[in-house]
């Protein structure tokens, strides 16, 4: 869903690195500047963008161990894209996905020991009973034909319960802990109140082990069902997740008009969604601020006007100093990254850079150069890197 726009001034280190345009729906978006969503920039972390192919509707890409990308096309399409040559491949064997509205192919990850198992997650949109709900299916990745990839022995691990109307909030984001642990994030599809009922794992952060079940050692798994398989809830649409160096979990998501949140998830915190949120309905009716119920968990930082998160990442490489350590979100609306200090108390925004377009991806590569997909047809696949002195 596009949110209108909503202009910031701030200042700029040079042309492609700026505040930039922030483009919202939000209630009376020109209130409130508080202390927590002020933007001034305080790193100018230097950066070059070189464009290296485009892509239809991409939603995420991760890199196989020989630094080639796999990227996720809404519409069913899985690509391998080798920066070396540009070579784009297409995946055989991707299962049939509900595209429509938010829905359709979304991400991709690999097993931590895809080196030897080949195993490669994929999330997407199902039709069912009841309507559509993404769900999990695991495969195996066969590259012994260079020219023709192709997934095999596809299994679907995990689904949303329940399948519901309409084709909004999947979030179905995917991650690997160290642990070995998958962690999902589940949106509440636009209905509200499943993000607070335990029958349902919309609205949730999930840990499922790598066959999809649900990890002994959740907080609610004596409760069986799909309540077993929840960590945490009240979210809405969760759309980023990212370890620290820490081995703390951080979710971005989106908040409804305003309200835009950075969590640290905490094992079995209910963040409040929709009881509480820092935004309002898009009808216009008010929802109680966090502050209001502090029995619920409230963001690290929250924006208002809104950011529209995408992603997450937080950068450990050593291409860009300044960004060591910070997070770094993927912006909708406000066609931006920003960058957030997770360690300054309170956690702030510290940089934004004015991309121009809507960022859809966000990923480290192994040299500490981070690419970037943008949203929507013809979007392109972005590399930022170093900028030479």
């Amino acid at each position: 869903m596009r949110r209108l726009a909503t202009p910031l001034l701030c200042s700029s280190f040079f042309l492609l690195m700026a505040c930039g345009s922030n483009n919202t729906n939000s209630k009376n978006l020109e209130q409130n500047t508080s202390a927590k969503t002020e933007q001034t920039t305080l790193t100018k972390q230097p950066y070059q963008t070189e464009i290296f192919a485009q892509f239809n509707e991409p939603w995420a890409l991760t890199n196989l161990p020989d630094q080639r990308l796999l990227v996720t096309e809404r519409q069913g399409k899985l690509k391998i894209f080798n920066p070396k040559n540009k070579q784009i491949l297409d995946v055989q064997g991707v299962p049939a996905v509900n595209y429509g509205g938010q829905g359709g192919l979304g991400d991709v990850a690999l097993h931590p020991d895809f080196a030897k198992n080949y195993w490669v997650y994929l999330s997407y949109a199902t039709k069912g009973q009841g309507g559509s709900g993404a769900v999990i299916s695991r495969a195996k990745l066969d590259l012994s034909n260079p020219n023709q990839p192709k997934l095999t022995n596809i299994k679907q691990i995990w689904q949303q319960v329940p399948k519901v109307s309409g084709q909004g909030h999947y979030g179905h984001r995917m991650l690997f802990g160290a642990d070995g642990k998958l962690w999902v994030s589940s949106g509440e599809r636009q209905k509200f109140d499943p993000a607070q009922n335990m029958k349902s794992n919309l609205g949730k952060i999930l840990r499922l082990n790598e066959d999809g079940s649900a990890v002994v050692d959740n907080p609610f798994y004596k409760q069986a069902g799909v309540t077993a398989e929840i960590w945490s809830l009240g979210h809405r649409n969760p759309l980023g997740m990212a370890f620290d160096r820490q081995g703390q979990l951080w979710v971005v998501e989106m908040g409804p008009k305003g309200g835009d949140e950075l969590n640290v998830i905490v094992k079995g915190e209910n963040y409040g969604y929709p009881i509480v949120s820092n935004g309002d309905h898009y009808s216009g009716q008010p929802i109680p601020d966090h502050h209001t119920r502090p029995e619920f968990k409230a963001p690290e930082i929250d924006w208002t006007p809104v950011i529209s998160p995408s992603s997450l990442i937080i950068y450990q490489g050593q291409q860009f100093p300044a960004w060591k350590n910070k997070a770094l979100i993927g912006g909708l609306s406000s066609e931006a990254i920003i960058v957030v200090d997770l360690e300054h108390k309170p956690v702030k925004e510290v940089q934004r850079l004015d991309m121009k377009k809507r960022i859809r991806g966000l990923h480290e590569a192994q040299d500490g150069s981070i690419w970037v997909i943008e949203d929507g047809s013809n979007a392109r696949l972005l590399k930022l890197s170093k900028k030479p002195s």
